[in-house]
């Protein structure tokens, strides 16, 4: 029963040996370019709204140490696992962004090349990240190791944020909806509504774990200036 749970999440969807279950991450990236060819409608104000108060909370984030445009980095970050987050509520449609190999993909790639600027062009500040400001010297060398994990495990923990939240809410619904057909009339109208339920509550989810990413990705990249 477990393996036939967890294949769910299992990218082994083919026709012609090509792999198909990563189709609707690259479906975005097709509609995209028709959004600037079209009158705005009111989704697009609402889009273009949200994008600018993103920019200005990452812009307030970085501070002034922050290069121009960053945030829109950022902000394409946030676009990127919305989208796909939101893609995965949809019914045989695999959820991209709760296997690890697509979270990984994002957050390493951004933390070693904070690390790389960081240690690079601003050596001295990273050391002084090490050791936390009033820190007794007998605790000095302690606290040089907890950060330094902490620092170490950052890209793991984005990854697997994003994954685990994206698949608990999946596995929850898959469970509830694998005993339906065994329900009497009135429990199953129950089951609906818990159903629905759910289905908000992971979009909400969605949102909120893309701007957790997000946010702290802004943070992270904040540190080494």
């Amino acid at each position: 029963m477990m393996t036939n749970l967890f294949s769910v999440f299992d990218p082994s969807t083919s026709i012609l040996n090509m792999s198909m279950n990563w189709t609707s991450t690259f479906l975005g990236v097709i509609m995209m370019p028709m959004v600037f060819w079209l009158v705005p409608t009111r989704m697009m104000i609402l889009w273009n709204s949200i994008t600018k108060t993103l920019h200005n909370e990452f812009k307030t984030l970085l501070g002034s140490t922050g290069f121009n445009g960053t945030t829109f980095m950022f902000i394409s970050v946030f676009s990127l696992i919305l989208f796909n987050n939101f893609m995965g509520l949809f019914p045989y449609i695999f959820t991209s962004t709760s296997h690890l190999a697509f979270t990984l993909s994002l957050s390493l790639p951004l933390w070693i090349s904070f690390m790389l600027y960081g240690w690079i062009n601003h050596t001295q500040h990273m050391f002084a990240h090490l050791v936390p400001q009033g820190t007794p010297s007998v605790l000095m060398p302690f606290m040089v190791c907890i950060e330094t994990i902490s620092n170490l495990i950052r890209p793991g923990t984005l990854a697997v944020r994003l994954a685990a939240n994206m698949i608990a809410g999946h596995l929850l619904m898959t469970l509830l909806g694998g005993t339906g057909t065994s329900l009497s009339y009135s429990i199953l109208s129950l089951l609906l509504i818990t159903q629905i339920a759910l289905l908000m509550l992971e979009s909400a989810v969605s949102i909120i774990q893309s701007y957790v990413f997000a946010v702290l990705s802004t943070l992270y990249s904040s540190e080494v200036n």
